[in-house]
């Protein structure tokens, strides 16, 4: 019997939550408050999908910007990253991974395979909204980089790219692997930015980039192959084909078919904008002049998150947790 999902309309007007209004501070404070400009080009992609993404992976705020894209499908509360195990320990934004169920990996396939699946196998009910984003190149572009990804790739026969670096193809094949039968579609997206790549303080501060443009390509399930030696092959056409729009880029300034998508309503933002600052002076109040209790329970949580932080605890995910749950007291 097939599963009915809910409707595109159903999920792109869901009640506002704490996670989907945190999330939309980043693209207010890039657009509105930076004046970044966000240009979208190649396909509209529709809403309320299901989606693998994939991207090229220019500078540390890559994956910042996606959330731009999420956004404007109703999406933001709902895109999940694969990243590396490093990230996962940082400061407050670690503790963030760890709720929003980000998959971290060490980068080496024997260590990873083990828990990449574990943690996809939960991602797999089609009732459940998703956007996994991942960075097939599985770090930042360099030019040291570059030179050691082309010097490899002239040695086994493989095409020599100058704006992208070689793609690792295990994970991207164990995503397509555990997910294929839950997903619509892989999205295929190819990021510049102008005058140059930013780093994460140049990013906050407004001081680059005054443009990020965004080629978004959808291609369904039924286009893409499903042996692992296939899927190196077309994945490695798609950085290719990244390769040469990049190339462009730099030539022409732009990327082909601007105008996919419209701007973001400042109305929208202003609400996220509020509902944040009146969730976090709540807590901040209740944890303050509450009963110990509650003074308990907040500290708990925070040594809980620190200790998962250093020590990479990765518990069953949240989601998954509940069903489970909810299936033992059924039955």
């Amino acid at each position: 019997m097939e599963v009915q999902k809910p409707s595109n309309d159903a999920m792109k007007h869901l009640p506002l939550t704490p996670l989907r209004a945190i999330r939309a501070l980043w693209p207010f404070l890039f657009e509105k408050i930076n004046k970044t400009k966000v240009i979208f080009s190649g396909e509209t992609v529709p809403d309320g999908e299901r989606i693998l993404l994939i991207s090229n992976h220019r500078t540390e705020v890559d994956w910042m910007y996606l959330w731009d894209l999420a956004l404007r499908k109703g999406r933001q509360g709902y895109i999940k990253y694969i990243l590396k195990s490093s990230l996962m320990k940082l400061p407050l934004f670690g503790w963030s991974f760890h709720i929003l169920e980000f998959i971290s990996v060490e980068r080496k396939w024997e260590v990873d395979e083990l828990n990449m699946r574990r943690m996809l196998s939960s991602l797999k009910d089609p009732q459940d909204s998703l956007w996994l984003a991942l960075f097939p190149e599985g770090t930042d572009f360099t030019e040291q980089k570059s030179i050691r990804s082309q010097k490899y790739a002239a040695e086994n026969g493989l095409p020599v790219l100058k704006h992208v670096l070689l793609p690792k193809t295990k994970g991207f094949s164990a995503c397509l692997e555990e997910l294929r039968g839950s997903l619509d579609a892989v999205y295929d997206v190819t990021i510049g930015y102008k005058p140059s790549c930013p780093t994460f303080f140049d990013n906050a501060s407004g001081v680059n980039p005054s443009e990020v443009h965004m080629h978004v390509q959808r291609i369904p399930l039924d286009n893409i192959p499903t042996s692992e030696d296939e899927v190196t092959t077309w994945l490695m056409n798609r950085f290719h084909l990244k390769d040469q729009l990049l190339s462009d880029f730099d030539s022409e300034g732009h990327f082909p078919d601007e105008g996919s998508e419209g701007d973001l309503s400042t109305l929208r933002c202003l609400v996220n904008l509020v509902a944040v600052i009146v969730l976090t002076g709540t807590c901040a109040y209740l944890t303050i002049f509450s009963s110990i209790w509650f003074k308990i329970y907040v500290s708990s949580v925070c040594a809980y998150l620190t200790a998962a932080t250093i020590f990479n605890i990765r518990p069953l995910p949240l989601v998954s947790l509940v069903k489970v749950l909810f299936k033992c007291k059924s039955s």
